[in-house]
Protein backbone atom coordinates (compact mmCIF):
# COMPACT_ATOMS: atom_id res chain seq x y z
CA UNK A 1 0.00 0.00 0.00
CA UNK A 2 1.04 3.36 -0.92
CA UNK A 3 1.87 6.38 2.26
CA UNK A 4 -1.11 9.04 1.85
CA UNK A 5 0.14 12.54 1.52
CA UNK A 6 -2.18 14.24 -0.45
CA UNK A 7 -5.22 16.53 -0.19
CA UNK A 8 -7.64 13.67 -0.61
CA UNK A 9 -7.58 10.04 0.87
CA UNK A 10 -9.53 6.74 -0.40
CA UNK A 11 -13.03 5.74 1.26
CA UNK A 12 -13.35 2.64 -1.31
CA UNK A 13 -10.78 0.80 -2.20
CA UNK A 14 -8.92 1.38 -5.42
CA UNK A 15 -6.64 -1.00 -7.50
CA UNK A 16 -4.03 0.30 -10.19
CA UNK A 17 -3.87 -1.64 -13.32
CA UNK A 18 -0.19 -0.84 -14.00
CA UNK A 19 3.05 -0.86 -13.11
CA UNK A 20 3.93 2.58 -14.68
CA UNK A 21 5.80 4.29 -11.71
CA UNK A 22 4.88 7.61 -12.92
CA UNK A 23 1.23 6.76 -12.93
CA UNK A 24 1.86 5.21 -9.30
CA UNK A 25 3.65 8.44 -8.36
CA UNK A 26 0.55 10.98 -9.78
CA UNK A 27 -2.00 9.02 -7.68
CA UNK A 28 0.25 8.80 -4.67
CA UNK A 29 0.32 12.49 -4.58
CA UNK A 30 -3.13 13.16 -4.43
CA UNK A 31 -3.00 11.43 -1.32
CA UNK A 32 -4.40 7.86 -2.29
CA UNK A 33 -3.83 4.48 -0.66
CA UNK A 34 -4.02 1.89 -3.28
CA UNK A 35 -3.19 -1.18 -4.17
CA UNK A 36 -1.06 -2.08 -7.59
CA UNK A 37 -1.47 -5.09 -10.46
CA UNK A 38 -0.42 -4.89 -13.65
CA UNK A 39 -1.94 -6.93 -16.27
CA UNK A 40 0.16 -9.56 -17.86
CA UNK A 41 -1.76 -9.26 -21.07
CA UNK A 42 0.67 -8.78 -24.32
CA UNK A 43 -0.66 -5.41 -25.63
CA UNK A 44 -1.97 -6.25 -29.26
CA UNK A 45 -1.26 -4.45 -32.50
CA UNK A 46 -3.59 -1.41 -33.70
CA UNK A 47 -6.16 -2.90 -36.37
CA UNK A 48 -6.47 -1.95 -39.90
CA UNK A 49 -7.46 2.10 -39.75
CA UNK A 50 -8.44 2.25 -35.89
CA UNK A 51 -8.45 5.80 -35.03
CA UNK A 52 -5.67 6.27 -32.11
CA UNK A 53 -8.45 7.22 -29.66
CA UNK A 54 -10.49 4.19 -30.23
CA UNK A 55 -7.07 2.37 -30.10
CA UNK A 56 -6.10 3.74 -26.59
CA UNK A 57 -9.55 2.77 -25.37
CA UNK A 58 -9.33 -0.52 -25.93
CA UNK A 59 -5.50 -1.34 -24.76
CA UNK A 60 -6.78 0.24 -21.61
CA UNK A 61 -9.94 -1.42 -21.28
CA UNK A 62 -8.28 -4.83 -22.09
CA UNK A 63 -5.83 -4.40 -19.08
CA UNK A 64 -8.64 -2.99 -16.70
CA UNK A 65 -10.33 -5.53 -16.87
CA UNK A 66 -8.50 -8.33 -16.91
CA UNK A 67 -7.52 -7.49 -13.38
CA UNK A 68 -10.74 -6.17 -11.98
CA UNK A 69 -12.56 -9.70 -12.21
CA UNK A 70 -9.06 -10.13 -9.50
CA UNK A 71 -11.16 -7.08 -7.45
CA UNK A 72 -15.08 -7.62 -7.07
CA UNK A 73 -16.29 -4.46 -5.17
CA UNK A 74 -13.24 -2.44 -5.53
CA UNK A 75 -12.32 0.71 -7.84
CA UNK A 76 -10.16 -0.93 -10.65
CA UNK A 77 -8.27 2.00 -12.60
CA UNK A 78 -5.95 0.97 -15.98
CA UNK A 79 -4.58 3.32 -18.52
CA UNK A 80 -2.87 3.35 -21.72
CA UNK A 81 -0.61 6.07 -22.76
CA UNK A 82 0.41 6.94 -26.96
CA UNK A 83 1.97 9.26 -28.98
CA UNK A 84 0.42 10.20 -32.28
CA UNK A 85 1.84 11.86 -35.07
CA UNK A 86 -0.48 12.34 -38.43
CA UNK A 87 -2.45 9.47 -37.65
CA UNK A 88 0.87 7.60 -36.92
CA UNK A 89 0.58 5.72 -33.71
CA UNK A 90 3.94 5.11 -31.74
CA UNK A 91 3.87 2.75 -28.77
CA UNK A 92 7.46 2.14 -26.93
CA UNK A 93 10.70 1.39 -29.04
CA UNK A 94 12.11 -1.96 -29.63
CA UNK A 95 15.44 -0.99 -29.77
CA UNK A 96 17.85 2.21 -29.78
CA UNK A 97 17.23 2.40 -33.93
CA UNK A 98 13.51 2.48 -33.61
CA UNK A 99 13.78 5.47 -30.70
CA UNK A 100 15.67 7.37 -33.22
CA UNK A 101 13.61 7.17 -36.02
CA UNK A 102 10.50 8.00 -33.30
CA UNK A 103 12.04 11.09 -32.10
CA UNK A 104 13.24 12.32 -35.59
CA UNK A 105 9.76 12.15 -37.19
CA UNK A 106 8.84 14.34 -33.94
CA UNK A 107 11.40 16.72 -34.17
CA UNK A 108 9.98 19.79 -34.56
CA UNK A 109 6.97 19.08 -35.21
CA UNK A 110 3.23 19.03 -33.20
CA UNK A 111 2.22 15.81 -31.90
CA UNK A 112 -0.53 14.05 -29.84
CA UNK A 113 0.01 12.67 -26.57
CA UNK A 114 -3.54 10.29 -26.05
CA UNK A 115 -4.27 8.32 -23.07
CA UNK A 116 -7.02 5.94 -22.67
CA UNK A 117 -8.33 5.03 -19.20
CA UNK A 118 -10.87 2.85 -18.03
CA UNK A 119 -12.61 2.45 -14.26
CA UNK A 120 -14.22 -0.09 -13.03
CA UNK A 121 -16.61 1.11 -10.22
CA UNK A 122 -17.26 -0.99 -7.42
CA UNK A 123 -20.84 -1.89 -8.43
CA UNK A 124 -19.14 -3.66 -11.41
CA UNK A 125 -20.26 -0.76 -14.03
CA UNK A 126 -16.93 0.81 -15.79
CA UNK A 127 -16.51 4.39 -17.44
CA UNK A 128 -13.82 4.48 -20.96
CA UNK A 129 -12.31 7.73 -21.68
CA UNK A 130 -9.43 9.16 -23.71
CA UNK A 131 -7.86 12.61 -23.30
CA UNK A 132 -5.51 13.71 -25.55
CA UNK A 133 -2.92 17.17 -25.40
CA UNK A 134 -0.63 18.72 -28.23
CA UNK A 135 3.18 18.85 -27.56
CA UNK A 136 5.39 21.16 -29.62
CA UNK A 137 9.03 19.61 -30.20
CA UNK A 138 11.80 21.70 -30.56
CA UNK A 139 14.19 21.14 -33.64
CA UNK A 140 17.07 18.70 -32.35
CA UNK A 141 19.80 17.10 -33.70
CA UNK A 142 20.98 13.83 -34.57
CA UNK A 143 23.67 14.23 -31.84
CA UNK A 144 21.28 15.72 -29.71
CA UNK A 145 19.01 12.47 -29.88
CA UNK A 146 21.72 10.20 -29.85
CA UNK A 147 23.03 11.22 -26.50
CA UNK A 148 19.16 11.09 -25.25
CA UNK A 149 19.01 7.87 -26.25
CA UNK A 150 22.60 6.95 -25.03
CA UNK A 151 20.85 7.73 -21.46
CA UNK A 152 18.26 5.02 -21.85
CA UNK A 153 15.71 7.00 -21.01
CA UNK A 154 13.58 6.40 -24.11
CA UNK A 155 13.62 2.72 -23.75
CA UNK A 156 9.83 2.12 -22.01
CA UNK A 157 8.41 5.23 -23.07
CA UNK A 158 5.86 5.85 -25.51
CA UNK A 159 7.09 8.19 -28.41
CA UNK A 160 10.61 7.04 -27.14
CA UNK A 161 10.51 10.31 -24.66
CA UNK A 162 9.54 10.88 -21.32
CA UNK A 163 8.35 14.64 -20.72
CA UNK A 164 8.98 14.44 -16.92
CA UNK A 165 12.51 13.61 -17.07
CA UNK A 166 15.53 13.88 -19.52
CA UNK A 167 13.64 14.36 -22.45
CA UNK A 168 11.92 17.64 -21.08
CA UNK A 169 14.41 19.64 -23.33
CA UNK A 170 13.06 18.24 -26.12
CA UNK A 171 9.26 19.82 -25.68
CA UNK A 172 8.75 23.70 -26.23
CA UNK A 173 4.79 23.99 -25.49
CA UNK A 174 1.87 21.50 -24.10
CA UNK A 175 -1.60 22.63 -25.02
CA UNK A 176 -4.06 20.43 -22.47
CA UNK A 177 -2.81 18.22 -19.07
CA UNK A 178 0.52 17.90 -18.51
CA UNK A 179 -0.30 14.83 -16.56
CA UNK A 180 -2.31 13.09 -19.57
CA UNK A 181 1.64 13.21 -21.39
CA UNK A 182 2.94 11.81 -18.32
CA UNK A 183 0.57 9.17 -18.39
CA UNK A 184 -2.56 9.42 -16.14
CA UNK A 185 -5.18 12.50 -16.93
CA UNK A 186 -5.27 13.88 -13.10
CA UNK A 187 -7.90 15.90 -13.39
CA UNK A 188 -10.50 13.83 -15.05
CA UNK A 189 -9.99 10.69 -12.79
CA UNK A 190 -9.88 12.78 -9.76
CA UNK A 191 -13.13 14.24 -10.82
CA UNK A 192 -15.00 10.84 -11.67
CA UNK A 193 -13.59 9.39 -8.02
CA UNK A 194 -15.07 12.49 -6.45
CA UNK A 195 -18.28 12.19 -7.71
CA UNK A 196 -18.83 8.96 -7.22
CA UNK A 197 -17.87 8.99 -3.56
CA UNK A 198 -14.98 7.11 -3.99
CA UNK A 199 -12.37 9.56 -2.40
CA UNK A 200 -12.64 12.80 -0.41
CA UNK A 201 -11.16 15.60 0.67
CA UNK A 202 -8.37 14.90 3.60
CA UNK A 203 -9.96 16.60 6.91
Amino acid sequence: MTKPKGPFTTVSPIVLASGSPRRRELLADLGLEFTVHPSPLEEPAPELNEPPQDYVKRMAELKTLDVARLYTGQTVIGADTIVVLKDRIMGKPKDDAHALEMLTALSGKTHQVITGFCMVMPDGSDITKAVSTDVDMRNSTDEELRAYIATGEPTDKAGAYAIQGVGTFLVTAINGSYTNVVGLPVARILQILLQNSLIKTRQ
